[in-house]
């Protein structure tokens, strides 16, 4: 416990006037002492230990990988501008934001509008720190990705249209704050600015290569896969998702179409009845165990209404309700998270380098099809095309991930060639959602497959579990397991429920 105190406390930047500190010098001085802790870690032989102790000094070490590779090969904080994004006005749907981003974002969903007087201070310290650290970003950056360049410039105009929208939510009192604001978005558009007119000057490609990409799979995520393997599979599943699409249109062709909610009362009846129907169906059924805080949780995500032109996830959302409902098991496990926390330390909180996304992102992706497959929309047949739709698009997300870092595809392609291969055009490049996921997967290795990749790790270990148990097995034992093991990687899940170590964890460590 000690060592892993010390680690992350090691792995935070040091903070130098109010701003964290990821000059030259500061970065080499954390890589040269980073072979300290990982030599600590080493020095511990945990083979006597119960396996979730195993487990967790696995963690550990996919932690420290993932610092390693920061400094030897992805280094966000000289190559990716919108790394010095600080400024947050949605919660994310992960136990930590997506993607790499400087220590000290000020999360404005967080707090309660009009703002207590504690409240605007500690918004006002968040804020107050934008000047400093866009002016050290700019001795900072020396990357030559310009898609990186590029798109981390509109990254900082939204976070310029995000101060002026915190601006206008201000009370009149608060005028020291309202100044804060001005200076940190006067701060942004120089630097958005700056990065603008810097982009036409790089020239390189932004991905990380394939033997970059590999080490990062197999030592940070912990994925017994290739980024050859991960082409294979991507496509296999684009394929599965058209051809069941295609049969389930065909079947379903004498159907009424599924018309979008077309109203604010429309939505606010039908979403709430979606949360209802879900949750009864996950107790009628005995799917797992319900506890207090998951409807509230659920509830308090529907949003409100939105007329189009609408983007892809929408045109899902408002044809059932349901089925978004079900990828929404992130809010149980953030609930989990902040209402029952796991008694380790190391799993308590969120895992450092979104590690956790192919147990988040994977399971919630599979989760939509198991609930299909339980069946949640027997009663609504045309629900199974969105399903289907969904994989595709997911599948076609992930190829324009592996495309872009293996293949040095420029982003825009990965979008077009996204957008093509998702059914029915609900994929636009007229909209913004096609580009902003491609940017997160070109800063975040491993996130676009993670979707796919974990429900086919978590159907794996499903499959595992069922033939262990038998006649045993019932699906809310597997799912109450599954859930008391927290947010960590697929492969680790395996271990500990399996009791047997999966071979990318033995090969691990073989390694150096």
């Amino acid at each position: 416990m000690t060592l892993f105190a010390d680690w992350r406390a090691f792995q935070r930047p040091k903070i130098v006037n109010g701003v964290p500190d990821y000059s030259v010098p500061a970065m080499a001085a954390q890589y040269a002492a980073l072979s300290g802790y990982r030599a600590r870690l080493a020095a511990i032989d945990p083979a006597g230990w119960p396996i979730p102790q195993q487990v967790d000094y696995q963690i550990v070490r996919a932690e420290m990988n993932g610092l390693e590779f920061d400094h030897r090969v992805r280094r966000p904080w000289a190559t990716n501008p919108a790394f010095y994004v600080t400024i947050f006005p949605e919660e994310s749907d992960q136990p930590a934001r997506e993607g790499p981003f400087t220590e000290g974002g000020v999360e404005l969903w967080s707090y309660t509008f009009p703002l207590s007087a504690k409240d605007a201070d500690a918004v006002s310290t968040g804020v107050g720190g934008v000047a400093g650290l866009l002016a050290q970003a700019r001795t900072n950056l020396t990357g030559n990705g310009k898609d990186l360049w590029v798109f981390g410039a509109r990254a900082m105009r939204q976070q310029s249209a995000d101060l002026k929208a915190l601006a206008s939510r201000l009370t009149p009192d608060q005028s020291a704050l309202a100044q804060d604001v001005d200076r940190a978005r006067n701060a942004t558009d120089e630097f958005a600015a700056w990065l603008e007119s810097q982009a036409a000057s790089k020239t390189g490609p932004s991905g990380v290569g394939v033997e970059n990409y590999n080490w990062y799979l197999q030592h940070v995520m912990l994925l017994p896969y290739t980024w050859r393997d991960l082409v294979t599979l991507m496509e296999r599943e684009l394929a599965r998702a058209d051809s069941s699409l295609a049969i389930e249109e065909t079947k379903n062709a004498a159907l009424p179409p599924q018309l979008p909610v077309g109203s604010v009362d429309e939505h606010g009846r039908r979403f709430n009845a979606a949360v209802t129907e879900y949750m009864a169906f996950l107790r009628e059924r005995q799917i797992m165990t319900i506890t207090n805080d998951m409807d509230p949780a659920m509830r308090a995500r529907i949003g409100g209404f939105a007329a189009g032109p609408l983007e892809f996830f929408t045109q899902v959302d408002y044809r059932d309700p349901e089925v978004m409902r079900t990828h929404g098991y992130h809010w149980f496990d953030k609930a989990r998270m902040a209402h029952n926390p796991h008694p380790s330390a190391i799993r308590r909180g969120p895992l450092l380098y979104n590690i956790f996304i192919t147990r988040t992102e994977g399971h919630a992706t599979g989760w939509e099809e198991m609930m299909m497959q339980a069946g949640m929309f027997d009663a609504r047949p045309r629900t199974r095309e969105l399903i289907y739709i969904l994989i595709a698009q997911r599948a076609a997300r992930a190829l324009g991930d592996l495309r872009m870092h293996g293949e040095n595809l420029p982003l825009e392609d990965a979008a077009a060639f996204t957008a093509a291969n998702v059914p029915r055009g609900w994929l636009s490049l007229q909209g913004n959602l096609v580009r902003f996921e491609q940017h997160l997967y070109l800063q975040q290795p491993g996130y676009g497959i993670s979707y796919l990749t974990g429900k086919i790790e978590v159907e794996k270990l499903l499959g595992e579990r069922k033939r262990q148990l038998g006649d045993r097995f019932t699906l809310k034992q597997f799912m109450d397991e599954f859930n008391d093991a927290g947010l960590i990687p697929t492969s680790l899940l395996r271990w500990e429920l399996t009791g047997e170590k999966p071979p990318e964890i033995t090969r691990l460590l073989a390694q150096p």
